[in-house]
């Protein structure tokens, strides 16, 4: 009988505890199994051994156009003369190579300004890999005919965003970008118009932790902030209204609520709107 069909501890009958290596009784503490073998993989580097022990390569990604299986001739102080220039004429062709056609250009064009992007907006990483599937998608159905590349790159980001529940504004997304805000529309209306993009109205509520964080507002402004958030979504007033502005209008309130000092100016600037914009949320809020 094994410690996986076992369900108490043959000594004392006293519960089990299971973590990566053994199987423990709770009261005794008698080990009842041990599985030490690592299942991951094996690591080793054959250029030095000793001080580096990898074997296995970069992990395959979603973000380079061969998955990040591609290779590369590295470089070598030790050749010298013919051998040298032989291998610098193998490397050169080699990267010549790698890509076989003008849209796997693109591709590593579009998926290098993606993670650009990307860490410009300090956004994780499955929203950079999903924007670099989304392109490829994009390219598939032929979207990018007589469209820039930068705006589909940045239009990809923030359609991302929009699916995924992380707040970006888009002139958060256009400044980061190469792109014209005129570029990246017509790149997210093409997307969204034949790729069915699964995007909806965005909920305030996604903004105010990172606006909090910003503006050095307390936990507790915060929390209240979500509440009157929450009251303008189901009364409605937030309908039709830009998002980030009814965060905005809605931290405001909470601050003067809470008794927390912060200005229409303040809270406007965080959320890159007009104080207008924070007044009239905030006129409305019950």
């Amino acid at each position: 009988m094994t410690a996986a069909t076992m369900h108490a501890c043959p000594e004392c009958e006293g519960s089990l505890r299971s973590d990566t290596c053994e199987t423990v009784c709770t009261q005794c503490g008698l080990v009842v199994d041990e599985h030490a073998i690592d299942p991951g993989p094996e690591w080793r580097s054959f250029s030095d051994d000793e001080t580096d022990p990898e074997r296995t390569g970069a992990p395959l990604t979603r973000s380079r156009h061969d998955r990040g299986l591609s290779t590369e001739i590295g470089y070598s102080s030790r050749l010298t003369g013919r051998k040298r220039r032989r291998v610098a004429r193998m490397r050169r062709q080699h990267k010549r190579t790698q890509i076989r056609s003008k849209a796997e250009r693109n591709r590593v064009y579009a998926f290098t300004e993606i993670r650009r992007l990307v860490g410009a907006l300090d956004l994780p990483e499955h929203i950079r890999d999903r924007s670099c599937v989304l392109f490829e998608s994009a390219q598939e159905e032929a979207l990018l005919q007589g469209r820039s590349i930068e705006g589909f790159a940045a239009a990809t980001v923030y359609a991302t965003c929009r699916t995924a529940a992380v707040s970006r504004t888009l002139p958060e997304v256009v400044e980061a970008a190469k792109a014209t805000r005129d570029e990246l529309d017509a790149a997210y209306a093409a997307m969204n118009r034949q790729l069915g993009l699964p995007t909806g109205p965005i909920d305030p509520r996604e903004y105010l932790a990172r606006f909090a964080s910003q503006l050095n507002l307390p936990h507790s402004v915060e929390t209240k902030a979500r509440e009157l958030a929450k009251a303008a979504r189901e009364e409605g007033i937030d309908t039709g209204r830009n998002p980030s502005g009814v965060a905005a209008g809605c931290l405001y309130a909470a601050a003067q609520q809470e008794g927390h000092h912060l200005t229409q100016q303040a809270a406007a600037d965080v959320a890159d709107v007009a104080p207008v914009t924070v007044r009239s949320t905030y006129s409305e809020l019950p």
